[in-house]
């Protein structure tokens, strides 16, 4: 944008980037990223000397992108009515967009060349490298200009580079990379015609999919890879992964081939594969502890999000930021002021603010080891060690087991945070407590203990538990703090850490450590204990008897042993069975009657309004006749329901015969009614139940208690199937009635008289 100014970056066109800004007096123009732009509207709210704010490429939809334009929105609504607000992209979702905005939407077809679009197979468990050589070496061959080749990430267009050197012997063919880390006078040679005319091959991440235009570019080659942030439970950060791109990306990427004249795209993809439409939005993929800050800052989270971040993740960000001390309830506090202030994220932000000056430069390659790839070939489970990597490249020391590039990115991040916190330096030597000390306040909730009895086991203080892998770097280590967990089945497994000193946790998280009198359920001996406990948040430190246990706190902790148990640990009969599925039937067929939801889920969840009550002064859960809890069960009905449920689903059924049959409710299907034949004689039509929306289900039964038919049409059971019955049953039976005509004989529960 200078250059087509003649002028230099800085004067009428300037940028501000994280770490680094080239703007002048003169400076009308001002490229920020989305993240800048956040942060000059929470310093500056009136945008003062700003007309207008431009966000394009709007369909990556970038969680901080979304941020900047619910701030813009609320500072155009509140205070700045004349702020003009512009969205652009080539692949904008753009009517939904104006309708969301209520804004004007504007459209122009641009200049662009048709591009022929086809899939380069691979070949049988061929690796993408090996697919993209011969696929570079076929657009040579067949179509003129440069090529654009796109790939997931720098690791990804190193290999690249490996792969095509020998495939671009001897040709006059310049091979190139671009992606954002390189320096902005590398970026411009890419963005220029090669000097002496030669073809290029130019591996970019998606840098190049929509920010700028390469020159003379005639083919584009689409690995169909991106790299974005996802949420990472291990680390618990937002990181990149390489995911599938959106068909909105990869007509992106087809049309580079298109800008100077007829082209090509090459997708190293199936044809069959089917590609979202657009991109997903970030805001409902990552953690959102970050947005959670901004918004506490800002003082309203009313703001507007084209897509509304989920009410979890908002909750889970709101909880950690509280941890952290950034939050006291919803209210910012001024560390959390001071973290936002950092720009990064909440956790790095948490322990750089809590860095004394002479922790700063140990702080600092914390915070670039931490947010970085790992450095390490192996999987050493102990941060020292690369730590000590990073201390080696520093002084001159090469060490086969690293990635050297990795490993250098990250000591260029820890300088530009050395300079950013005004570190005196580089530090030449650490511990793993130095290192745990610190990383502590990045990590409260995975401060963790070893257990007592398994040592390679370890309770955090978020209540969870973790274990070492087996041949550990940390064994032994009776405190740790943890930066990495792969969440399993029963016990996580701790990926990365480094052991911390109690004697620095009990000075900087003094107010963590307590001492309480607890009743609680104690699962492995299945009862209630009662004892002080002193604590680090959910870690047990020591316990020791209560003599004079508060016993009206039993009913919270054996309400507690049956969130534990289950309800199967309660003294349940066959009663209550059918009085909870008699519930739930009216619930079905009668539900203006608004009888509760009796189904496990939501007993559990409403333990301490029907259950508690019932377990008042008891210390045991047996002590709990079934009585009293058919009576708590009962208490969840109003009276009129109560009276309802007895009418309308009875337990009992009056037939002919003169006798009450039970109704079973927990049969499979609809109620049963078990009955021996002769007691239904001269019944035409089969009983119902719920104001006769139901019919029950008959299991007639021979007199030996048998079942002879299974019907909910009693009237065809007599004209069809009777006779047949009654021809077999007779001779089998023959003390019982068989009558020729069911509908006139009298119903009975006997056998005949003696002599009849």
């Amino acid at each position: 944008m200078a250059e087509s100014l003649g002028e230099a970056v800085g004067e009428t066109v300037g940028y501000r980037i994280r770490f680094e800004s080239k703007v002048g007096a003169r400076t009308r123009i001002e490229v920020v990223t989305e993240g800048i732009l956040a942060r000059m509207i929470q310093d500056d709210p009136l945008l003062d000397g700003v007309a207008a704010l431009i966000f394009d490429e709007f369909h990556e939809r970038h969680l901080s992108a979304d941020l900047g334009l619910a701030l813009a929105l609320d500072v155009q609504a509140q205070l700045r009515e004349d702020l003009r607000i512009v969205l652009m992209s080539a692949t904008l979702d753009g009517e939904r967009l104006v309708r969301w905005l209520d804004a004007a939407g504007l459209r122009s077809e641009g200049r662009s060349h048709p591009v022929e679009i086809g899939h380069f197979p691979a070949l049988r468990d061929e690796p993408l490298t090996g697919q993209l050589r011969r696929c570079v070496e076929r657009a040579l061959e067949a179509h003129p200009g440069d090529l654009l080749v796109f790939l997931p990430g720098q690791r990804e267009i190193a290999q690249a580079e490996r792969a095509l050197l020998d495939a671009l012997a001897g040709r006059d063919v310049r091979l190139l990379a671009l992606h954002g880390e390189l320096s902005v006078e590398r970026q411009v040679e890419v963005l220029r015609p090669d000097p002496e005319g030669r073809r290029r091959v130019v591996l970019a991440t998606n840098v190049a999919e929509s920010s700028v235009t390469l020159p003379a570019v005639r083919v584009v080659i689409d690995s169909g890879l991106a790299r974005e942030p996802r949420f990472d439970p291990n680390s618990g950060f937002s990181r990149l992964a390489t995911v599938s791109i959106s068909q909105a990306s990869a007509d992106q990427r087809a049309g580079r081939a298109g800008r100077v004249a007829e082209g090509w795209c090459y997708r190293l993809w199936p044809a069959s594969q089917r590609l979202e439409p657009q991109r997903r939005a970030e805001i409902g993929q990552v953690e959102l502890s970050a947005l959670v800050l901004e918004m506490a800052v800002w003082g309203s989270s009313a703001l507007r999000f084209p897509d509304p971040p989920p009410p979890g993740a908002l909750a889970a960000g709101q909880e950690l930021l509280r941890r952290l001390g950034a939050l006291e309830g919803e209210a910012i506090t001024p560390l959390g002021r001071r973290m936002l202030a950092l720009g990064t994220q909440p956790r790095l932000a948490a322990m750089l603010a809590a860095a004394g000056e002479g922790e700063r430069g140990l702080a600092c390659d914390l915070a670039a080891l931490v947010e970085s790839r790992d450095p390490l070939r192996d999987r050493r489970d102990d941060l020292l060690s690369r730590w000590q990597a990073l201390a080696a490249l520093r002084a001159g020391r090469a060490d086969p087991g690293v990635h050297r590039g990795t490993l250098q990115g990250i000591e260029r991040q820890a300088g530009q945070w050395r300079r950013r916190l005004g570190a005196r330096g580089a530090p030449t030597e650490a511990s793993g407590y130095a290192l745990g000390n610190l990383l502590a306040h990045a990590f409260p909730d995975r401060i963790a203990r070893q257990h007592p009895q398994q040592p390679r086991r370890y309770q955090l203080a978020n209540g969870r538990s973790a274990r070492l892998f087996e041949d550990s770097a940390l064994f032994g280590e009776p405190w740790l703090v943890i930066s990495e967990l792969r969440h399993e089945h029963g016990d996580a497994l701790i990926l990365r850490g480094t052991p911390v000193d109690p004697a620095k946790l009990q000075q900087d998280f003094a107010e963590r450590f307590t001492e309480v009198d607890a009743v609680r359920w104690d699962a492995e001996r299945r009862a209630i204990v009662a004892q002080r406990e002193r604590r680090f948040e959910r870690i047990l430190l020591e316990a020791r008897p209560l003599p004079s246990p508060d016993r009206s706190r039993y009913a919270e902790a054996l309400v507690d042993a049956v969130r534990q148990l289950g309800l199967a640990a309660l003294p349940w009969t066959e009663g209550l069975h059918q009085l909870r599925a008699r519930i739930e039937l009216l619930r079905r067929h009668c539900p203006e009657h608004g009888l509760p939801d009796m189904s496990d889920s939501a007993l559990l969840d409403s333990l301490e309004d029907w259950l508690q009550p019932a377990l008042a002064g008891k210390g045991r859960l047996d002590a709990l006749a079934e009585s009293e809890l058919d009576a708590a069960l009962r208490s969840r009905l109003e009276w009129s329901q109560r009276q309802a449920l007895d009418r309308l689903a009875p337990t009992r059924i009056s037939v002919p015969s003169g006798m009450d049959r039970r109704v079973d409710y927990t049969a499979e299907g609809d109620p049963v009614l078990a009955v021996k034949l002769q007691e239904l004689f001269g019944m035409a039509d089969t009983p119902r139940i719920a104001d006769g929306r139901i019919p029950l289900t008959l299991h007639l039964l021979s007199p030996a208690g048998r079942p002879l038919q299974v019907t909910q049409d009693l009237k065809g059971f007599w004209e069809r199937t009777y006779p047949e019955v009654r021809k077999e049953m007779k001779g089998r039976y023959p003390k019982h009635p068989w009558p020729d005509d069911p509908w006139s004989a009298t119903p009975t529960h006997r056998a005949k008289p003696r002599g009849a």
